[in-house]
């Protein structure tokens, strides 16, 4: 049965969300080859203020990623390298005593920029990654009892490889409920190959990529995200969903209630770029895998059988009944 939408006046304000976002969408592929969907999904994290953990092997294009982002919204842009030995003070910055003045100075972390990028985080140490939560959830950073706030838009990109895992501390639980969104890059196919050799020919189209759309600009229309409806039956799914990954034998750990609503809050996000002022159940099934998949925890026997959280995530999304809209 197919699904009935409710004809809506178009908000100017959602009009102009997509338009930003496919002047966004379309700069970042000019740099980056065969991510279409990866790159409308980090979009929507940026206007959602999440974050994302990009889990692929080296050489897909991830720190580029991040760095066509960055310079696509004319943003300050910190690149982290985590290794066994980083400190916290390396990622949130130090209080120095100053040879000049006689007086202590802060000396900002690499934390303090719009875009973030935490490359292999898992090789941080445990103690280290947790200083990393607060910024990613209150947006700001305490050094020294001191509160110091984080620049809007803030957002954390981080990367893992799945592959290479000695010397690597996974990232427990509660870091990864903090990603709205896991995300996989992928290998490009031949002929998307063949045009990243051709456009890095000569020079990188980093080097010249302009802003499109301002940082305050896109914090402006983040806010707006608020006025996307989401109907009663719509978000009751989304509860459902989740709920259905608490009560399947499949994981000894399921959705929590901040999984819930991050899958809200990216749903409206979609919509918006897409030009709705509603959500639609196919953008929380769309949003179902890379925002609730990373926060499961499968249990021994799941694992032993060789299924993962997305196969069983693929059976939920069958077995939970859709709404269809009764109204036009």
């Amino acid at each position: 049965m197919a699904e009935v939408v409710r004809a809506r006046p178009q908000d100017e304000a959602i009009s102009e969300i997509r338009r930003a976002s496919a002047a966004i969408r379309d700069n970042v592929t000019s740099v980056i080859v065969g991510a279409e969907e990866a790159i409308e999904l980090v979009l929507a994290a940026l206007l959602a203020g999440g974050h994302v953990l990009l889990e692929d092997v080296p050489g897909t294009g991830k720190t580029m990623l991040a760095r066509s982002f960055a310079r696509s919204i004319g943003a300050s842009f910190h690149r982290i390298q985590c290794t066994a030995d980083l400190m916290p003070s390396d990622i949130l910055g130090v209080h120095f005593f100053s040879q000049r003045t006689g007086e202590f100075e802060f000396r900002p972390g690499p934390i303090e920029a719009n875009v973030v990028l935490a490359d292999e985080v898992n090789r941080a140490t445990p103690r280290t990654q947790s200083a990393l939560l607060e910024a990613m959830e209150e947006r700001q950073n305490t050094v020294d009892g001191e509160p110091r706030p984080l620049p809007h838009p803030f957002l954390l990109l981080a990367t893992q490889n799945p592959i290479e895992l000695e010397g690597t501390f996974p990232l427990p639980e509660a870091q990864l409920d903090r990603f709205l969104l896991r995300l996989k890059l992928g290998y490009p196919d031949e002929m998307g190959e063949v045009a990243v050799l051709r456009r890095f020919a000569a020079t990188s189209p980093l080097d010249c990529l302009q802003p499109v759309v301002s940082a305050a600009e896109l914090v402006a229309l983040g806010e707006v995200l608020a006025r996307v409806h989401v109907e009663d039956a719509v978000a009751e799914y989304i509860v459902r969903l989740c709920r259905a990954t608490r009560e399947h034998v499949a994981f000894d750990l399921g959705a929590s209630p901040r999984a819930a609503l991050a899958l809200f809050r990216a749903s409206r996000a979609v919509a918006a770029m897409d030009g709705r002022d509603y959500v639609r159940p196919d953008d929380v099934k769309r949003l179902a895998q890379p925002v609730l998949a990373h926060r499961l925890l499968l249990s021994s026997q799941t694992r032993l059988r060789g299924r993962s959280a997305d196969d069983v995530l693929d059976e939920i999304l069958r077995e939970v009944p859709v709404p269809i809209a009764d109204w036009v």
